[in-house]
């Protein structure tokens, strides 16, 4: 059976987006929805103390992305690309969350991207809280073609989809679709303990 895969590109349709989108084309004042980098997120304050039980999400791009995994700070990085309104996406969450957890002290780190539009923010940060994500998360902020072709030449756009990468930024695995417990344990822990290199 394959996984059920939503496209990046088909958000669930919302009534007042719909409405206001044909007004604007019908009265000539834009084009429909914005561009997403010309609605700039505001860079959220550095997490206090105080603050480590609440979800924190910031803009990212390709770019930035790439930089991120490739900083060295992480033996590996397991990226997932996700969004609210895809259902394989929540449904994988919290055993994604649980195999970084437990390979947390052996240097893996979770990033989590939010394919969400701007506006969906909150929601975004309410179901962050609701699972348990406590770590920085992140909201693409690019085009969505742009940002998909930027992230993996391969990857079709649908959701979720989810990167594992070495200390280095060099892919390891790259997967689209949900995934349970043990697609994500036997990718970290092949990655982490490569056959023919016991450590």
């Amino acid at each position: 059976m394959l996984p059920r895969m939503r496209p990046l590109l088909t958000p669930p349709l919302h009534t007042p987006s719909l409405l206001l989108s044909l007004l604007l084309l019908t009265s000539g004042l834009g084009c429909g929805k914005p561009k997403v980098s010309e609605v700039r997120l505001p860079e959220p304050a550095p997490p206090t103390a105080a603050d480590t039980d609440s979800a924190v999400v910031r803009p990212i791009d390709a770019a930035r992305l790439r930089a991120l995994v490739s900083d060295g700070r992480a033996s590996l990085t397991l990226v997932n690309v996700w969004a609210t309104w895809c259902g394989p996406c929540r449904e994988e969450f919290p055993a994604m969350l649980a195999v970084a957890r437990r390979h947390g002290a052996e240097g893996v780190r979770l990033v989590l991207v939010s394919a969400d539009y701007p506006d969906q923010l909150p929601a975004t940060l309410a179901f962050l809280q609701a699972s348990g994500a406590r770590d920085t998360s992140y909201i693409k902020d690019e085009q969505d073609m742009a940002f998909i072709n930027g992230v993996h030449p391969k990857w079709s756009g649908a959701l979720p989809a989810t990167l594992l990468y070495d200390a280095h930024g060099r892919l390891l695995e790259f997967w689209e679709g949900g995934a349970d417990s043990l697609r994500f344990e036997r990718a970290v822990t092949n990655a982490l303990h490569p056959k023919g290199n016991p450590s």
